[in-house]
């Protein structure tokens, strides 16, 4: 059963002002050239933005109910943990300062919101992926929706199993993705 799907295309507007660019670069370069090669030159360059605009705006975002799919990462619901819809600041800051080498990220410029889900058992390979989308709110609840479908808990701060003394990989010192995404690794505010 499908409960969200989107495609993160490229905008029309990051279309138009290519196909501007084109026609500058293109003017630029076929300046004194015969009109055989400026028009070479036009379709190289269009052709090749075309390319890169519709290579980079395939990757989709599915959630079903038993897996969650961003681009080529694959998470099976039953290992979703904490999901939680950021802004446009919590983003940025979970892309770049606050950032952990080893999370999954689905990011895109023209996408400024994302959702944040962690990894149940906080594995060192992947401890959380960071999916930009145009629906943060649609796309948490529907991941929601499909954990509580399985009966598993994904609600907020629930990714380990406090009954197992052992378990300490997601321990996060009372703070949440929102607060995380405005501590540094080393735990100093910025």
């Amino acid at each position: 059963m499908l409960l969200y799907r989107e495609r993160l295309r490229v905008p029309a507007s990051w279309w138009l002002v290519g196909a501007v660019c084109v026609l500058i670069l293109g003017s630029t370069l076929a300046a004194g050239l015969s009109v055989v090669i400026g028009i070479v030159i036009y379709v190289a360059m269009g052709g090749l933005l075309a390319i890169g605009f519709a290579f980079w705006g395939s990757a989709e975002v599915r959630v079903t109910g038993s897996e969650l799919s961003a681009g080529s990462a694959r998470l099976g619901i039953d290992q979703v943990g904490d999901v939680s819809a950021l802004d446009a600041a919590q983003t940025a800051a979970l892309r770049g300062p606050s950032a952990d080498a080893s999370a999954f990220m689905l990011v895109r410029p023209y996408l400024a919101r994302s959702v944040y889900v962690s990894v149940a058992g906080r594995p060192a390979s992947t401890p959380y992926l960071l999916i930009a989308t145009r629906r943060p709110a649609d796309l948490a609840a529907a991941i929601r929706a499909a954990a509580s479908d399985a009966a598993l808990p994904a609600a907020r701060d629930v990714a380990c199993d406090d009954d197992d003394a052992d378990d300490h990989a997601a321990d996060t010192d009372g703070i949440g993705p929102a607060d995380a995404a405005h501590t540094r690794k080393d735990g100093n505010a910025w």
